[in-house]
């Protein structure tokens, strides 16, 4: 369950995206938007944010009466999620060690950025460490078998990988064990007019840091082409598929 993150490097990748990310982030809207209909009624209390990106959900949590605490690896992100006044508090940190109190939020909101710890069973520890009794954890992944997509059309060009693997749900399921957690699991699948575009929603999210480095090979006109002809799609278009996984603490 432990990952080789370098946490610096992912920084960077997601500061470089802070600029246009919310114009790319529709997988994360859809991905949040199922895991706010899975969440408990609220009252007002404190809410951490883990990973707020530009603070989309930041913003709309506040606006439902919390008082949120705006967390993020990259200050690039913080940076822009305050100038969209999305919190009450911003905080560069790491989920795999929250620089808050212990028992000091209601709730732990914390959408696809756990695939980025370096242990989940840590990250998820402390979301339960600074959460009050009777506290709410409800965070998303992404598993394995997401954007096989990208594996299968890059695959026949050679090369290395062009996107990360992640956990299976046994795996998520045995980091949350003991934490009260029930879990959804949902596929979901996003249509795109070409190869080229599909690649950029995954750089417009800053999705294109690779734990194990990148592949020097130039992309050229000609690979472009092959990966056109390569890449899974249907009639909606060229398709990246994400295996999603949902964990919401039980009432």
């Amino acid at each position: 369950m432990t990952l080789p993150v370098n946490k610096a490097a992912v920084a960077r990748a997601f500061g470089r995206a802070a600029g246009y990310y919310e114009q790319y982030a529709e997988l994360q809207r859809r991905c949040g938007d199922i895991l706010l209909a899975l969440a408990p009624p609220a009252a007002d209390g404190d809410l951490l944010d883990a990973g707020c990106g530009t603070g989309w959900y930041s913003r709309l949590w506040r606006e439902r009466g919390q008082h949120v605490v705006a967390l993020d690896l990259s200050p690039q992100m913080l940076r822009q999620a305050r100038s969209l006044d999305a919190a009450s508090l911003y905080l560069v940190g790491d989920i795999d060690a929250l620089p808050l109190a212990s028992q000091s939020v209601d709730r732990v909101w914390s959408n696809l950025a756990v695939q980025w710890s370096s242990d989940l069973r840590t990250a998820l520890q402390q979301f339960a460490r600074v959460l009050r009794p009777e506290g709410v954890m409800l965070f998303s992944t992404l598993l394995a078998g997401s954007l096989q997509d990208v594996h299968d059309a890059w695959q026949p060009l050679g090369g290395s990988e062009r996107v990360n693997r992640f956990l299976s749900e046994k795996q998520v399921r045995a980091a949350g064990a003991g934490l009260n957690l029930r879990f959804v699991r949902q596929m979901l699948v996003m249509h795109f007019p070409s190869a080229l575009s599909a690649m950029r929603s995954l750089k417009g999210i800053g999705a294109t840091h690779l734990h194990q480095g990148r592949d020097s090979a130039p992309v050229t006109r000609q690979r472009l082409a092959q990966l056109e002809t390569l890449w899974p799609r249907d009639a909606q278009g060229y398709r990246l598929t994400y295996q999603l996984l949902f964990g919401i603490t039980q009432r």
